[in-house]
This record gives C-alpha cells, structure tokens and sequence, in this order.
C-alpha cells in the first residue's frame, strides 16, 4: 500500500495532460446561472432525436432518422461499432476492494491518467447531480435509478483537420461526431470495467447508451463553459469540437472546479454559429433561464429537421466548423486563446480577425474523404454536398 501511494504522489508531480488544464481559471460555480432546484429531470424519449423517431416532426423526419447516421458508409461502420458498446456499459463488482491509496486526489490522478493512456483528450472529475440523471429510458422506457457520486467525463476530439476542410453539413458530418462519439464510449467502457474490477460500482454512459444527461456534468466538471451555439459545453482548448462520455461511480475520488475563461462575454460580441447557421435555430438574442439555466435559447426542431433531414449530407456541424474557437493548437493560436481568456477587450478584435483571416471558410483542397450516400441498399455518388450558407444577419 506505502509503495502504491509513494508512486502516485511522485506520479502526482508531473503534468501530464494533453492540455495545459492547470492554467485555467477555476471558480466555485459555472459562469452561467445555474438554479439547481429548478432544474427537472429530463426524459430521455424526449431528445430532438428521439422525437424525430416517433414521428412527432412527420413521417419523413421518421424515415430520414432511419438512416441518416447510416446513409454515409464510414458514419454506419462507427455507428455499428457503438452500438457493439452499448451492451457492456455495466457488469459485476468485484468482490473485494483493490489495496488502494486512501487519497481521492491521487486516485483522480489516476484515473485521469488511465484515461488517457486509452486516448481521451480532455478528462475532469466532478459530483453527479441528481438533477443530471435522466428520468426515463429511451432504450426501455422504464425509470432511470443511478445513485453513483462522482462522474468522470471523457472527452474526444472530432479532429481538427477533417474540421478545417468540411464545410460542416455535408457527407463527413456524422462520421466527424461518431469518431467521437464511439471512441468516447470506447473509452468509457473500458474504465468503468477497470474500475469495478478494483472493487467499486461504475457504469459508463455513450450515445448509444446514457442514463446521465452530458452537459451539466461536463459543465460541472469544469471541462468549458455553455456557450451560444445551445445546450453545448464549449471547451478552451478544442472549442465545441468534440464529444463525451461519461463514467459514474462510488470510486471516491477528488473532484474538479468549473472554469471562467470569459466565454459568456465572448459569445455575447461573436454570433458567428447564429450567422452561419443553416437551420436559423441558434439564436442572435440575449440569454433567458430557462428549466433552471441562463442560456442562449436553441430551437430544437429546427436543428432536429436540418441535421436529420439533411439531403446533402449526413447531419450537419456548420456551429462547430465556424466557431472560433475551433482551432488547432499551435503556438499562435495558444496565444490567441491566451488573450481571448485574459483579456476582454481582445474578444471583440479576435472575432474581427477571426473573418479576416478566412477562418470557418473551409480548405477544400485537404478534403480527403468520398461523397457517398447510400440509397435502397447502393452506394451512389450524390449529386450535391453540403453548402454552407450565410442565411442570418445578425440584427441591429
């Protein structure tokens, strides 16, 4: 046990994520306003998604959610693969606890680092809300019970290459969210197995299979802060360009802060994920509380219609592929996002120079993937790819 404990504290010492999580601002409540006893537990069957699938936006939003994952080849293959996850997200405790360290902050660490030795990009410790646990099944139906204390989040990124030459609605689209997506549950399965394995209960959460709605833990977790493209965690590093999963387990474990790296300012003065929107569902108006959050309001159905019922592409990402924080992490972008973090007056003259640099205009020429659509059964070559429109002026 000495041993064990000696390695981990030296262990301790490095730093040693991906990113420079160290430097952020840590603060005792999100950025955002966050009235927990207001916020209900969500029923799961009553995602956008999910209402698509039983027909509540039209029987051709019902037959487009069919196959809008599947109708591009490489999308279905890493859709197939997580579906194999689905079914290993929980299984038996060991009987006896492992001889670990009683130090929740070594065992973070730990933990963390496991993560990342199965290549998550971003991992944060926080405590499970209860209000963050769905109330219902959408596989079942049934009610959801998890009682764990902590969630670990996982994060992945979408990979910032295929980023800068989508053009975020076209053929690449699902496949960019189901790398992460199935390698997120990769990932999450896999720990929560190690984790029982030591002794302790845990489950893991993926897109084919949550009990735990993803934003609030991420916010929680400190992993970004909301921002205006909706109910979406934006990070500091990788901007809204990734995706999650989760592990909830009794493993106790130290927790993280939530962070401020002034993105509520940020996206008051940017707009770009409102102006480039292709559906118009994200919104150029002020924040609202609503179901116990200050937010800026996003119009579901509408992005539920465009992403599903896409007719040049397979979903649609044009938010993620404008935002500007979405960049790769190069020395210069470090210093950008330095100042973007630090200083506010640096916010409203990034968002200029954001345009004037051309970024959010995709490079064609680094396009590497095949426009493929699958139709009864044949691959054909589609006649047309995602555009991406500039449909909204941002009002005076």
């Amino acid at each position: 046990m000495g041993i064990v404990s000696t390695y981990l504290r030296a262990f301790n010492t490095n730093k040693l994520d991906p990113y420079p999580v160290e430097i952020l601002k840590r603060v005792d409540k999100p950025t955002t306003v966050v009235l927990e006893s207001e916020i209900p537990r969500l029923d799961e069957r009553e995602g956008g998604f999910n209402r698509a699938h039983r027909g509540d936006f039209g029987p051709h939003l019902t037959r487009e959610r069919q196959r809008f994952v599947g109708k591009h080849p490489l999308s279905a293959a890493l859709g197939n693969m997580q579906f194999t996850l689905a079914h290993v997200v929980d299984g038996i405790v060991a009987q006896e606890k492992a001889p670990l360290p009683n130090d929740p902050a070594l065992m973070a660490r730990h933990i963390k680092e496991t993560a990342y030795f199965l290549r998550a990009d971003i991992v944060a410790v926080s405590e499970l809300p209860s209000y963050a646990v769905y109330s219902h099944s959408m596989a079942t139906g049934e009610p959801v019970e998890l009682n764990h204390k902590y969630a670990i989040s996982i994060i992945v990124d979408q990979d910032w290459k295929t980023a800068e030459a989508t053009v975020g609605n076209d053929w690449i689209s699902n496949s960019m969210s189901f790398v992460a997506y199935s390698t997120s549950g990769f990932i999450a399965c896999i720990l929560a197995d190690y984790i029982r394995r030591l002794g302790y209960p845990a489950r893991a959460h993926h897109a084919r299979n949550y009990q735990v709605v993803i934003p609030p833990v991420l916010l929680k977790a400190g992993i970004g802060e909301m921002c205006r493209i909706g109910d979406i965690v934006l990070n500091p590093f990788l901007g809204p360009r990734f995706k999650a999963a989760v592990v909830t387990t009794d493993l106790p474990l130290a927790v993280d802060k939530p962070i401020d790296f002034g993105l509520q300012d940020f996206c008051s003065k940017c707009g770009k994920c409102a102006r480039y929107c292709p559906t118009g569902s994200i919104s150029f108006g002020e924040k609202v509380i609503r179901n116990g959050y200050e937010k800026w309001p996003n119009d579901m159905e509408k992005c539920t219609r465009g992403r599903v019922g896409n007719t040049k592409g397979s979903g649609c990402g044009v938010c993620v592929a404008v935002c500007p924080w979405n960049k790769p992490y190069t020395p210069f972008h470090r210093l950008v996002q330095w100042s973007m973090r630090n200083i506010p007056v640096a916010r409203r003259f990034a968002v200029w120079g954001d345009d004037l640099l051309g970024y959010g205009q995709p490079k064609l020429k680094n396009k590497w993937w095949l426009d493929l659509e699958e139709v009864d059964g044949k691959l054909t070559v589609p006649a047309q790819a995602g555009q991406r429109g500039n449909h909204r002026r941002k009002q005076a």
